[in-house]
């Protein structure tokens, strides 16, 4: 400590380094892993179905398993980060979340037949989701660390906005990986590139007090603007006390953060939407192919990821001109919401130019919600002692839609016939998560915090 604070004393008073912009770049490469490793498996799939001569439900179940256990993997996830901190949950997570994705990859050599790759695919993707677990709760960790107040939605918009990085990039290149090699070498190629990233993370990640790169001016920026620069120390972490009872209660009865929760869940509900039965309802309901309906995704995930970026944006730059922390948040979200409902509109629509194009729109109004006010208000609100473990909570509820939305929304389409009954449901989340917070959620504000 007493060598780091000479070398800080010695920075010239106006040099300030961007450490932390590095730092977000490397997280967004690790979501962005996170996310490919979740998603190959649809790619991959017709052919392990037909290698194994797996039937459409025991696909689904192998396909289902990813979504039960990050669900569940999310508390120990989060009490895990914040007893241990995040460079070592993550190292250990990512290390052996790239394992499991590269063993996937050989299951056709273990010469086991119909049940025997069903169980060994289904305990696999059932690993992944445990241990991708805590990968996200990290990333908030992270941000609360090492961004200001200031910048902190866009640090957290654009981790955030990982997924349509995994949808363009990884996609694409998964499928021509199956295509030229067959389909266990997108979980060779993609195992591999989370050992590198594996290295890559230990050997540059650290805190901001202790990072070799970082400059006096860029530290006492980050401390000036709200940065918890020592959540993550190590003596900071072996001192802490256990987790204690009033924490714990402040997490699960906190109206605040329980708006935060299930505005996570309406988030998500139009996420597995859109991975789930979007495709579907464009080849069934609007008669387009299935290349057709493929290609169709693309436009809604580049409008999707924009909006995101653009959310974070203007939240920060609302804090910046002024406006309170609360309002800086919650302002894109239902605005952003608002706009995302309008997907309901599809379902009047007479050509498929214009549900695309209601798609593209409402996908950047759920991206201007999810980039302002979703992951920056964990960062923004969760007690110092447990920012891991609000996050996993906030995770866990809201990926609890995961499950529950691509269900429900075939259930409707079976009763009803048809698919506008499903997507007024889904817009449906949009309403209420608008409403939780402009009427319910009250202040934005650090749960513990003393006025």
């Amino acid at each position: 400590m007493t060598t780091m604070t000479a070398t800080l004393a010695n920075d010239e008073p106006m040099k300030r380094t961007k450490v932390r912009i590095w730092i977000l770049m490397l997280i967004l490469f690790l979501s962005t892993v996170a996310y490919a490793d979740r998603s190959i498996l649809s790619i991959s799939g017709s052919g392990i179905k037909q290698q194994f001569g797996l039937s459409a439900v025991q696909l689904g179940y192998i396909l289902s398993a990813f979504s039960w256990a990050y669900v569940v993997g999310q508390i120990p996830g989060g009490l895990l980060l914040d007893r241990f901190g995040t460079k070592l949950v993550y190292s250990v997570t990512l290390l052996l979340w790239s394992l499991s994705t590269f063993v996937m990859g050989f299951v056709g050599e273990f010469g086991v037949g119909t049940t025997g790759a069903v169980t060994v695919f289904f305990l696999l993707r059932l690993a992944l989701g445990l241990i991708e677990a805590p990968s996200f709760p990290a990333n908030a960790r992270v941000a609360a660390m090492w961004f200001p107040k200031s910048e902190r939605g866009r640090a957290s918009s654009l981790f955030a906005s990982a997924q349509y990085f995994a949808v363009g990039i990884f996609s694409p290149f998964s499928g021509w990986l199956v295509s030229e090699f067959g389909w266990p070498w997108p979980f060779f190629v993609l195992g591999t590139i989370g050992f590198i990233a594996f290295f890559v993370w230990r050997w540059y990640m650290d805190t901001p007090r202790n990072h070799r790169s970082v400059s006096a001016s860029e530290l006492d920026y980050i401390i000036a603007g709200g940065g918890l620069v020592d959540v993550d120390n190590q003596q900071e972490l072996k001192s802490k006390t256990r987790l204690n009872r009033s924490i714990v209660k402040a997490l699960v009865t906190n109206r605040m953060l329980w708006c935060a929760y299930l505005g996570q869940y309406c988030i998500i509900a139009l996420s597995y939407f859109f991975i789930t039965w979007f495709p579907i309802y464009l080849v069934q309901a609007r008669g387009m192919s299935i290349l057709s309906a493929g290609f169709a995704t693309v436009a809604p995930s580049i409008f999707g990821f924009l909006g995101g970026i653009s959310g974070g944006i203007i939240s920060d730059w609302l804090i910046k001109i002024g406006w309170s922390v609360s309002w800086a948040r919650k302002t894109p979200y239902i605005v952003g919401m608002l706009v995302a409902s309008t997907l309901v509109l599809a379902a009047t629509a007479d050509n498929n130019v214009t549900v695309i194009a209601l798609m593209s729109l409402a996908f950047y109004g759920k991206g201007v919600a999810a980039g302002a006010g979703t992951w920056a208000v964990v960062s923004d609100t969760a007690p110092k002692e447990a920012i891991g473990l609000a996050g996993s909570i906030f995770n866990c509820v809201g990926n609890i839609a995961g499950i529950v939305t691509p269900i429900a929304f075939g259930y409707i389409v079976a009763a009803t016939g048809g698919y506008g009954a499903g997507l007024f449901f889904v817009g449906a989340h949009c309403l209420v998560a608008a409403f939780l917070f402009l009427f319910v959620m009250g202040n934005i504000e650090r749960v513990g915090a003393k006025a």
